[in-house]
């Protein structure tokens, strides 16, 4: 199967000097893949999505998205690419919501009846259909999140990347963005590539993940095997997740248990094993 992002060993140089590499093992990223980009603050997480965008162009190492160079080819990528950046008031530019969200079809060049009909469809699948018409300085932080996503994905891109959705949203927003993510993936085959800090929200939306350390990809797995080396983790300034703490603290005092990656497979074994008859 051929890789839909494939990088290799990037350097870029700032306009400051500041120089950043992202070496070690190459990132691909393959079609229907859930991706999350884990590693502490100035790791190389929103370089190396903002080459893969062909905002930033590589001095050295390779960059190819689609079979093309980004920064070449930037026009015909961005229509392919949904983007959710983590300021959103900075991506939000329409007068009204459904203004925002029709940016795109509208200079796509879309009559007037298929961009309405895009709108209340993305809307409709996003729960913000009644506030289509609201001005969106005066929205929540969790519906302008949705707002930026509803424009990102208004052309059912294959590729959506998020750099920190989950910063900022309230409890309920956040399982109802990891519950649409996953519809998008699933049901509309988008692959997904995903930075967070919010590691506890990573086994629900990776397949795969990638962990980003002193300029590195030190790590490439799924979500079960990278959360496995918690040694590894604290390596790159990461909490790990907080079942993976408390089954590797049960384990480390004798208890045979496997790590679980969810709230799900914690619960299937307290379970079997409360429920287990005693001889």
């Amino acid at each position: 199967m051929e890789a839909l992002i494939k990088v290799h060993c990037l350097k870029h140089i700032y306009p400051d000097k500041t120089e950043v590499s992202i070496c070690g093992l190459n990132f691909e990223v393959f079609r229907g893949e859930r991706v999350v980009i884990l590693g502490p603050n100035g790791a190389g997480k929103t370089t190396l999505i903002s080459h893969i965008l062909g905002l930033l162009t590589p001095v050295n190492g390779t960059v190819e998205v689609l079979g093309m160079q980004p920064s070449k080819s930037f026009n015909t990528i961005r229509k392919k690419i949904g983007v959710l950046f983590q300021n959103v008031d900075e991506q939000i530019i329409g007068p009204r919501v459904y203004d925002d969200i029709a940016f795109t079809p509208r200079n796509e060049k879309y009559n007037k009846e298929e961009i309405d009909e895009m709108v209340i469809n993305v809307a409709k699948s996003l729960g913000i259909s009644e506030i289509l018409q609201k001005i969106p300085h005066y929205l929540s932080g969790g519906q302008k999140k949705k707002v930026a996503l509803a424009g990102a994905i208004v052309m059912m891109p294959e590729i959506l990347i998020m750099d920190e959705p989950f910063d900022s949203l309230d409890p309920k927003s956040k399982v109802e963005m990891v519950s649409l993510l996953n519809h998008l993936n699933k049901v509309h085959g988008i692959t997904i590539i995903t930075t967070t800090h919010d590691i506890n929200v990573v086994p629900e939306i990776a397949d795969k993940i990638y962990v980003i350390n002193d300029g590195n990809i030190v790590v490439a797995g799924t979500p079960k095997e990278v959360f496995s080396d918690m040694e590894l983790l604290y390596k790159a300034s990461l909490e790990p997740p907080i079942l993976t703490q408390l089954f590797t603290r049960l384990s480390k005092k004798g208890i045979n248990v496997e790590i679980p990656i969810n709230m799900e497979e914690a619960e299937e074994y307290l379970l079997k094993e409360i429920l287990q008859p005693v001889d």
